[in-house]
């Protein structure tokens, strides 16, 4: 349950930009999963997930599977590497823009 629901057209504007803003969809070259990607920064890189991109991630379920599942941290390597990809074809711009 969301702990704040915001409800003023700025709010929802705002967390449109923060959560939302510049995403690029960007597919795992070798699951096809699909997700949302920005860089703010070289070292900045904010991914959006979806049920059905995590349903079909084999790293992620194969992580799920160990004794203590996957660790909130770990990422899944082969979409790091297709990230990277889109990033050297230019399909990803890095740095914010109006802070976001």
């Amino acid at each position: 349950m969301a702990s704040f629901v915001p409800t003023s057209p700025e709010t929802l504007e705002d967390q449109r930009l923060y959560t939302r803003a510049r995403l690029v969809e960007v597919s795992c070259l070798d699951c096809l999963a699909t997700v949302g990607v920005k860089k703010n920064s070289e070292h900045h890189t904010s991914i959006q997930w979806s049920d059905e991109a995590l349903g079909h991630c084999p790293e992620f379920a194969r992580m799920a599977a160990q004794p203590g599942g996957r660790p909130v941290y770990a990422g899944c390597p082969r979409l790091v590497a297709s990230i990277d990809a889109a990033v050297r074809e230019g399909r990803i711009p890095i740095g914010a823009e109006d802070g976001y």
